[in-house]
């Protein structure tokens, strides 16, 4: 009786054996199909038939990859992208100087070097009327900039010419009594550079010459003296000598638009634009430069590297007055401004 249960104990047991087995098997098949269904993801199973694929596959991704970078490269744009500067490493504000005064093409000019420093970080406008008021108009074209400024008028007083000489005396005032308010509380260092309404910039003259000025920086300048480009004679990273025409023998052979001077020079000095400059031909910069006491060795020339192909960063452009036609009849009276239809026009 021992002896027939004990067989049939046996027999239980392998029974029991072979089921496992078999639901083993069969929930091994059906996880399979039910990846293979839901997310097609191989299982052991299947891995063993991609070996003898996987230096294909291999093969295949590495050409594409390569494909897709050629690719990648072609797109990009082979000129340069005029951008927002990003990073301000040096933290240095630039301060900005510009004469105005009322003329017709006045507010054109203005609108285009606005839109321009509009796409510089960390710039301070200062804009100073030749007049005894500001202009609303103007007012409005600073506003609009988004970027900190100072707007004032100051008409050219008794003895100096009408060149922007005193309203940038005033602006250099105006900086070394106000330096605290003007650089912010996020900046300690700044550079100073006079920049007129009517000339033509690119942006990259702020970003990467003018922020990085630490004592006088030069670079070229178009159309300007009679020439086509005036610029630095560079000699193993030192200026030499100056590429111009009118009066090279100058310290300083430059036009205000190529140059700027570090913040701490304009601080420890007292120099501003006098009525007169007896020095360099005349020219105010020489004055200037020489009297905030810098040497030609100061000088950080910029943008002189290439060979060939140099870059103009700054022109020198000049907005011709258009000549408006005016009617002829009752010529013995004065002839009266042009209609501007209800439109803003300085005329």
């Amino acid at each position: 009786m021992s002896s027939k249960s004990s067989d049939d104990d046996k027999i239980k047991v392998f029974g029991d054996k072979l089921e496992s087995q078999a639901l083993q098997k069969g929930c091994e098949e059906d996880i399979e199909k039910h990846c293979r269904r839901c997310i097609g993801y191989p299982t052991m199973r299947t891995m063993n038939k991609l070996k003898k694929y996987g230096m294909y596959t291999l093969f295949f991704m590495f050409i594409f990859v390569v494909v897709f970078q050629f690719s990648e490269d072609v797109r990009q744009p082979a000129y340069p992208v005029f951008k927002r500067s990003e990073t301000n490493q040096t933290n240095r504000m630039i301060i900005v100087v510009t004469p105005t005064y009322k003329r017709m093409t006045r507010i054109a000019d203005m609108l285009r070097m606005a839109n321009t420093l509009s796409h510089v970080k960390d710039l301070h406008w200062i804009v100073i009327e030749d007049g005894n008021k500001t202009i609303p108009a103007v007012q409005d074209i600073l506003d609009r900039t988004g970027l900190p400024y100072t707007y004032q008028a100051h008409k050219t007083a008794l003895g100096y010419p009408r060149r922007g000489w005193y309203q940038r005396t005033m602006a250099l005032k105006l900086i070394r009594s106000n330096t605290s308010q003007i650089l912010g509380q996020d900046h300690q260092e700044g550079v100073v550079y006079f920049g007129d309404d009517d000339n033509s910039y690119d942006i990259r003259l702020f970003t990467d010459y003018i922020r990085n000025v630490k004592t006088l920086g030069i670079w070229a300048v178009g159309l300007v003296g009679g020439t086509v480009v005036e610029a630095p004679k560079v000699v193993d990273g030192k200026v030499t000598a100056f590429n111009v025409k009118w009066n090279p023998k100058r310290r300083f052979a430059v036009d205000m638009a190529g140059f700027a001077v570090n913040l701490n020079v304009v601080l420890n000095s007292d120099a501003v634009f006098g009525t007169s400059c007896k020095r360099g031909g005349g020219a105010p910069e020489t004055c200037l430069l020489e009297d905030m006491g810098l040497e030609r060795e100061d000088i950080e020339p910029f943008g002189y590297e290439k060979t060939k192909d140099r870059e103009i960063f700054v022109w020198h452009t000049k907005t011709s007055t258009p000549n408006i036609v005016q009617s002829k009849k009752n010529q013995t009276k004065p002839v009266p401004p042009p209609d501007t239809f209800g439109y803003f026009v300085e005329v």
